[in-house]
């Protein structure tokens, strides 16, 4: 492929499948970078996206949000990148709605504050997992006020710190449940809660419980275990005099919704952060939202953390990338995949 063209996974109306094709060589505005993308990973809002048209603002589409490449041209008045950097970055199409802003392509725009330099010793297909997780991540811990995620259900506001580049850090004295440890999204909050000096008690698949760990929980339970709710709780006192914030659940189904509500219940209230809309019947003393991964609340991590913590190791590549293809005719694989479901594991495709 020349370097002045362009290709594209489109999508050309929903349940369809994407179509290659042509797209064109965007350009770079202020406060933007143009990637030409080495590697792009595969999210489930992605597969929403294509099966309900979601989020979708035009027709034919380019969606997806991970992306990891070499700088291809920077705007205007840009100065933390330059021309052939090494980069992961989160686009936007998600709210701008327009094609450009879209990974599953040759060529994306990405904000500078939602991209950072990746490490010479990472790889694409490790630095890709990054990208998403972290925009969620961020925005289901540090929101400071509650925001609308879509028509009739807000977004969480959690109020947590940043995660911090200082070692050891310092701890904070709260404690965060994460159900679905194990997951992309799960698994990033982990650590970031953890790099903010925060106590993590995380629900995962019991095959999963080192990975769990390993992203920086203290106590790890089994999803499956029927008495997950109590074994939380004793968790949770185990750690002693400290304050209970609430739960991120990264699964959001009618059961951990069920676990999530003894849960709240017994320690008096506190927030619930979800992936899909929160129940409507929650007792008066939960706050509950549901996270929208594009937010101005990033940038700080964008900027200044992202890339001294993939250097000293803080932040770590997770979960590991299970590559489906090369080339954009594998994203479609990669989206099947994702249907059937992914433990520990994200789905990348190279390019």
């Amino acid at each position: 492929m020349a370097a002045s063209t362009n290709q594209a996974a489109w999508l050309v109306k929903p349940g369809a499948p994407l179509e290659v094709g042509d797209a064109p060589l965007p350009t770079a505005g202020p406060g933007e970078i143009v990637v030409k993308n080495a590697a792009v990973a595969i999210n489930p809002l992605d597969c929403h996206m294509q099966d309900a048209g979601v989020f979708v603002q035009q027709w034919p589409a380019i969606f997806g949000c991970d992306v990891a490449g070499e700088v291809h041209e920077v705007g205007p008045e840009v100065e933390r990148f330059k021309k052939g950097d090494r980069v992961i970055g989160h686009t936007i199409n998600l709210v701008s709605g327009r094609p450009r802003d879209g990974a599953f392509t040759y060529y994306s725009v990405v904000p500078t504050d939602k991209a950072a330099i990746l490490p010479d010793a990472i790889s694409f297909t490790h630095g890709v997992v990054v990208p998403f997780a972290l925009e969620a991540a961020v925005c289901a811990l540090s929101l400071q006020e509650p925001g609308v995620a879509m028509p009739g259900v807000s977004t969480p506001a959690l109020r947590l710190p940043y995660p911090s580049l200082a070692d050891p850090v310092p701890r904070v004295g709260k404690t965060l449940v994460v159900y679905g440890g194990s997951s992309s999204v799960g698994s990033m909050t982990t650590q970031l809660a953890t790099a903010a000096g925060i106590y993590v008690v995380a629900v995962s698949g019991a095959h999963n419980f080192e990975f769990s760990r390993c992203c920086g929980a203290v106590e790890v339970l089994d999803r499956k275990d029927p008495e997950v709710a109590e074994k939380v709780l004793e968790a949770i006192h185990r750690l002693g005099e400290t304050e209970f914030v609430g739960i991120f659940d990264a699964i959001a189904t009618e059961e951990t919704y069920a676990h999530d509500r003894a849960i709240l219940e017994r320690l008096g209230g506190g927030h619930l952060a979800s992936v899909h809309p929160p129940p409507a019947d929650l007792p008066v003393n939960v706050k509950a939202g549901m996270i929208f991964a594009v937010n101005d609340v990033t940038a700080p991590v964008w900027r200044d953390f992202v890339t001294p913590a993939l250097q000293s190791g803080k932040l770590q590549c997770l979960p590991r990338p299970k590559v489906v293809g090369k080339g954009l005719e594998s994203v479609q694989e990669g989206l099947h995949q994702s249907k059937a479901g992914v433990s520990a594991s994200k789905l990348v495709v190279e390019l």
